[in-house]
């Protein structure tokens, strides 16, 4: 980054770009039991990327075990709603449409432990916003639940919803009933209803706490009931619970009934290979769906492929574990290219395992083939040092990846903080990268496609979250390209300490590839400013070289974006309106709208005339 004199020395915070949002610094308190009027607007907190979105963040405290709700109702925009520990990035629950009023949102939460949280008051996407109101309420305690209903199979019982029956924790009304089954009996649990949505749950009570083990929405006929087919994992008691997808009311008919036993399953090895097919004489999986089923034995730490492949249809795949049906895996496109399926599984004790093999519409028909074999461990890595370019060649020898592409696989070290960057080039095919941690199995930190923005290369960019040793693989975005290629891997050092402008003055700078990039591969200068509360200021920015874009945010250690502008100014020129929502510092970003340009810029912070 080159900066004229007029600027002065950086700041001491290093910028951190977040791809996934942090929680806005301004936050409101509110009062349980309160309700608010708000707006989201072009001065409040957003994330970025490609599922950006504007919010409202509110501080409340709670305790452990309080029933809460909260209700966001907006005529603006589609309502939106998560709960947030104070100081974390994660969700703890999150809703849309749980008003079931429209895209109203209500959230009902309980937290496990006393103490502060956020609520975040948000679009479901983009960053218009509008007018909204928001509230936070103690819902009452539960009605004590009533003992369930004894239940037999072959029994059909009537019954209804109302306001009176007890309340699930996450919303909802039920009605609940027992039965009794033997180790691996099969029963069919249907709910009809005429006046809602009925969802049927079967569990098993802990104490007073009800564990679900299965559910269903939606049965195979097309309609809103529920049948669910239901396999006793171990003899003894279990417990249906009665329930509306959405909060709903009314008359319902239940039914508890034997099931018939599952389709036989066919004998197959590792190192199988077979042609079949799907048609009317087919057996059916429990929802229904034409399915051949297959069974195979492993030894405990095996790591099979099992593949599907159809030019009739589309295909999909479910593993399943033998002695309790538990589903370990399922795949619809995991081939990587057309409508085949692969499933890539490390199977953890010995025994058998069942394939299921079906079409991933209930009315597909045709031939198909099903290969299962032993994928072997993955080789070490190569070494790769920074500032050095590799050359390699992909080919059908090569290790695949869970989802069958081939790859070289390369080791460094590096420091926490420390940006990398990694080029992937080949004229023989679509590059891709990825980049894992080296500790257990390779797992996708970040990846790119076409970053570099010359054609179908890639090029990486990431800051490592902790020293230590890490992995990149080069492969083929498509998994039958193979050719030669080149790696490159490159220490960016750590991230661009920003500089600081007065309000009045302009800064003159260039962009250039050594600075700040974003995830979409923009780069960037950043400026730390002070402001006071309800300031006017009109930030522009002028650039012949790039087109120009506005990202400002707070200052502190993670980024967070208050406002944006692309072409106020003219088609490349950007300009901000902008009015300080309190004291403090903030940072604006002078970068680039798309990927890799730079150049030359003059960036200027004023008081609105």
């Amino acid at each position: 980054m080159k900066r004229s004199s007029l600027v002065a020395a950086a700041s001491a915070l290093a910028l951190v770009w977040a791809a996934s949002p942090a929680l806005a610094q301004d936050v409101q308190g509110l009062r349980i039991g309160a309700a608010v009027d708000g707006a989201l607007n072009e001065t409040d907190a957003a994330t970025t990327g490609d599922d950006a979105y504007r919010y409202d963040a509110y501080r409340f405290e709670a305790r452990a075990g309080q029933r809460l709700e909260a209700v966001l109702r907006s005529d603006a925009f589609d309502a939106y709603l998560a709960v947030y520990a104070e100081g974390g990035d994660e969700p703890l629950a999150e809703d849309d449409d749980g008003l079931g009023e429209g895209t109203d949102a209500r959230l009902r939460f309980t937290p496990e432990t006393s103490g502060t949280y956020v609520l975040r008051a948000r679009t479901l996407a983009g960053l218009e916003g509008g007018d909204y109101s928001l509230s936070l309420r103690e819902r009452p305690a539960p009605p004590r639940a009533p003992r369930p209903v004894g239940l037999r199979v072959g029994d059909e019982r009537a019954g209804a919803l109302t306001d009176r029956d007890p309340e699930q924790e996450d919303g909802g009304r039920y009605d609940a009933y027992s039965f009794r089954a033997s180790t691996g009996q099969r029963v069919i649990v249907t709910l009809e209803s005429e006046a809602f949505d009925p969802l049927v749950r079967v569990g098993r009570m802990s104490g007073a706490d009800f564990v679900e083990l299965a559910q269903n929405d939606d049965g195979p006929d097309d309609g809103l009931n529920s049948r669910l087919v239901f396999g006793a994992p171990t003899a003894g008691d279990y417990v249906i619970r009665a329930t509306a997808l959405r909060d709903g009311e009314g008359a319902y008919t239940l039914g508890l009934a034997e099931a018939p036993p599952a389709p036989p399953a066919k004998p197959i090895a590792i190192g199988d290979s077979l042609d079949a097919s799907l048609n009317d004489e087919t057996g059916r999986n429990d929802d229904g769906q034409r399915t051949e089923f297959y069974r195979f034995t492993a030894e405990a730490g095996q790591r099979v492929a099992i593949e599907m492949s159809s030019k009739d249809f589309d295909t999909y795949l479910t593993l399943r574990k033998a002695s309790d049906n538990s589903v370990l895996d399922q795949d619809d496109d995991g081939a990587g290219s057309g409508t085949d399926s692969r499933i890539v599984q490390t199977l953890e004790t010995a025994g058998d395992y069942v394939i299921e093999a079906r079409a991933l519409d209930d009315d597909g028909e045709g031939r198909f083939t099903l290969k299962i074999s032993e994928v072997a461990p993955p080789p070490a890595p190569s070494a790769i040092t920074f500032g050095q370019t590799v050359e390699g060649e992909i080919t059908p020898e090569k290790p695949q990846s869970d989802e069958g592409k081939h790859y070289d696989a390369y080791a460094f070290t590096g420091q926490e903080g420390q940006r990398v960057q990694a080029v992937l080039r080949s004229g023989d095919f679509d590059a891709y990268l990825e980049i894992s941690g080296a500790e257990g199995e390779f797992s996708a930190l970040s990846s790119d496609d076409d970053g570099l923005g010359e054609g179908t290369d890639s090029r990486l960019n990431f800051t490592l979250p902790s020293s230590g040793g890490y992995i990149l693989r080069a492969s083929p975005l498509s998994n039958e390209e193979k050719g030669l290629y080149s790696l490159e891997l490159i220490d960016r050092g750590p991230e661009p300490k920003p500089g600081s402008i007065l309000v009045g003055a302009t800064a003159r700078g260039t962009l250039s590839l050594s600075d700040a990039l974003i995830d979409g591969g923009a780069y960037y200068d950043a400026y730390r400013f002070q402001a006071k509360k309800d300031e006017k200021l009109r930030i522009t920015l002028v650039s012949n070289a790039f087109d120009a874009f506005i990202d400002l945010g707070e200052d502190g250690e993670d980024f967070t974006s208050l406002a944006t502008d692309d072409d106020s100014l003219s088609d490349t020129h950007a300009k901000l309106d902008w009015t300080a929502p309190e004291d403090g510092w903030f940072v604006v970003r002078a970068r680039s709208l798309g990927p890799n340009e730079t150049g030359a810029y003059a960036l200027t912070v004023e008081r609105q005339p």
